[in-house]
């Protein structure tokens, strides 16, 4: 059988095995209250974090979903957001992707994938699944994504995470 690994998978992975074993199989919780609320709140703080960086950069140089994944090697961009990654059997949905240009002659640009987490305080969930984020545009664009960046709590602040190996 040959799957997709996601990273909601990946997500319910860290919160519960069995969880994730039935989601891959196609079950569909009868979810909760607070589950509910939760994801909400993700996803309105996403979204807001989202307008934030944009406003951030000329309109020119920010691309959304399907229009940033046609130019995400030679990226016209600085910033990508909300767009899914897909190589092989891993597949993610990147909040945001920030390119910085390259720091000389023969070096190539960065690419720093941005996770929203609403919450004040992370945890080890959270890290993990921007280095998921970070493995799957390594592969996709075949060179090392070494760096990542958590924006969360209710001051938008910005933990920078290291997601490679080597480092």
């Amino acid at each position: 059988m040959n799957m997709t690994i996601t990273d909601d998978l990946v997500e319910a992975f860290l919160k519960c095995p069995t969880k994730c074993f039935l989601q891959s199989c196609g079950e569909v919780g009868t979810g909760n209250a607070y589950a509910a609320w939760v994801r909400t709140n993700d996803e309105v703080f996403r979204v807001e974090g989202n307008k934030r960086l944009v406003a951030e950069v000329a309109p020119d140089k920010c691309a959304t979903g399907t229009q940033a994944m046609g130019n995400l090697k030679p990226a016209q961009w600085h910033l990508g957001i909300d767009f899914a990654v897909q190589n092989q059997n891993l597949q993610c949905s990147c909040h945001a992707v920030e390119q910085i240009p390259s720091a000389g002659r023969g070096r190539t640009a960065q690419f720093v994938p941005i996770r929203f987490v609403f919450r004040n305080k992370l945890n080890r969930g959270d890290k993990l699944l921007l280095a998921f984020d970070a493995r799957v545009l390594s592969e996709v664009l075949r060179r090392e994504v070494g760096l990542g960046k958590i924006v969360h709590g209710e001051n938008y602040a910005t933990r920078k995470v290291k997601t490679s190996l080597g480092g």
